[in-house]
This record gives C-alpha cells, sequence and structure tokens, in this order.
C-alpha cells in the first residue's frame, strides 16, 4: 500500500513538473514573439479585456475600500490616530488590495474567457487549421492577448485606487467624523508614488500571468464540452494561486 501510494505522488508530482515546464515554454515563446503582434488586434483584445471588465473592478475596489476604512477609522480615531487613516488606507490600496483584488477579478473574468475561447478553438480543430496555414498560433493568439493584459492591467489599478481611496474618505468622513483636510493630508504625508507606481508593476505580472495561463489552458483543453469546461476552471483557479504566489515575491522585492 505504501508503495502505491508514493508512486500516485510521484506520477502526480512529475505531472505536475511537466505542466510547469510546457507553462514556462509557453511563456517564453509569447515573449519572442510580442515584438510582431498585430497592433490592430492588440488594441481589440484591449477593450475585451481590460475596458470591458472596468465596472465590476470599480464596484470591487470601491467597496472594498469602503470596508478597509470601516475597519480602521473607528479605532484610529479611539487612540487618536485620526489623522493617519487617510495615508494608511492609501498605502494598503495602492501596494496590495488593488493589484490583488484587480488580479482576481480580472482572473476570473478575463482568464476564463480566454480559456474557454481558445480551448473551443482546440475542440473545434481551428488550432490546427492555423499551423496548416502556416500561422503560428502563439503569435496570432497568445501574443495579443498577453499584450492587451500586461497593459490593461495597470490602467485598472490607477482607475481602483481613486475610486478605492474615494470610498474610504467617504466613510472615514460620514462613519468615523475624520475632516477633509486630515484624511486629505494623511495621504500627502504617508503615501508616496511609488506605492501606486509599485502596484501598477505589480499589475504588468498579474496580467501576463492571467493571459499565459488563460491561453495555456486553453491550448491543452480536452476534447468536447467537459474538457473546455475543465480547463476553464482550471485556468481561473492557477491563475489566482500563481498572483498570490507571484504577490509575495513582488512585494518583497518592491516594498521591503
Amino acid at each position: 500500500m505504501l508503495k502505491d501510494f508514493c508512486s500516485k505522488v510521484g506520477v502526480k508530482v512529475l505531472e505536475l513538473c511537466a505542466a510547469g515546464g510546457r507553462l514556462s515554454l509557453l511563456c517564453t515563446a509569447t515573449l519572442k514573439q510580442v515584438p510582431r503582434v498585430d497592433p490592430l488586434e492588440s488594441v481589440r483584445q484591449m477593450s475585451l479585456l481590460g475596458a470591458d471588465s472596468l465596472p465590476i473592478v470599480l464596484w470591487t475596489i470601491l467597496f472594498t475600500g469602503m470596508v478597509f476604512s470601516v475597519q480602521t477609522a473607528k479605532e484610529f480615531v479611539r487612540f487618536g490616530a485620526s489623522s493617519s487613516v487617510g495615508g494608511i488606507v492609501a498605502i494598503a490600496m495602492g501596494r496590495e488590495l488593488v493589484p490583488v483584488l484587480v488580479g482576481v477579478v480580472v482572473a476570473g473574468r478575463i482568464g476564463a474567457a480566454i480559456a474557454a475561447e481558445i480551448g473551443t478553438m482546440k475542440v473545434t480543430e481551428q488550432i490546427d487549421a492555423l499551423r496548416v496555414m502556416a500561422t503560428d498560433p502563439i503569435r496570432f493568439l497568445v501574443a495579443p492577448r498577453f499584450v492587451a493584459a500586461c497593459c490593461m492591467l495597470p490602467i485598472l489599478i490607477i482607475f481602483g485606487n481613486a475610486v478605492g481611496n474615494v470610498g474610504g474618505y467617504l466613510v472615514a468622513h460620514y462613519y468615523a467624523g475624520i475632516s477633509t483636510f486630515s484624511y486629505v493630508d494623511s495621504i500627502r504625508i504617508f503615501a508616496e508614488v511609488f506605492d501606486i507606481v509599485g502596484g501598477m508593476i505589480k499589475g504588468i505580472f498579474f496580467g501576463g500571468i492571467i493571459a499565459v495561463v488563460g491561453c495555456y489552458e486553453g491550448l491543452h483543453a480536452k476534447t468536447g464540452a467537459e474538457g473546455v469546461g475543465i480547463a476553464t476552471t482550471k485556468a481561473v483557479v492557477l491563475s489566482i494561486i500563481l498572483i498570490f504566489i507571484a504577490n509575495y515575491f513582488l512585494s518583497v522585492v518592491l516594498f521591503v
């Protein structure tokens, strides 16, 4: 029984290593195709992947900023540190909350869409048809989505920071009684430009993760509708896991 258990664990480890290798090769091949990507297709993907995601991102970040302010404002006021609320909210939103939540929201919406679209193309043999016509699927399908995601995530993070801080201000002002001057002045004193820029840098990596993982799962989807559904689920789950892992290492590099 122990031998069978070790054998199963070994098989899973080898499968995981093989999948990681294939994902790394796809990422490398995508980066090589970026200079040759079609600009018009990239712009079209930017609209689909970025602009259409803006409403759900703004609503998510607005209420996240409000919740975070609710949890901090009253306690800071109780300990006489009300002049620090705005800066704390701005730093937390800029460095961690906004980039991660934007990545998670976009992974749920866009990662699933990419995997489903490319997975459907695979099971209907459209990708094989591209190869027959001497068209590289990575250049035609993966690279434009990679460029679009890497460009649009930082832009979504800018909007998210603005809306999140507005939500935090509304709660701090009307719920905790913190004045507008005190809130804004604390942002000016404590927050730095790099708090926002660092979050945008994270967004570039998160966008790349979402695009590459979604395309990878779509390209390796199994035949049939069930295979496409499985690929879609795996794309979302793996993207979110990798976003949290990458967020730790990026936070250490950028802010420590």
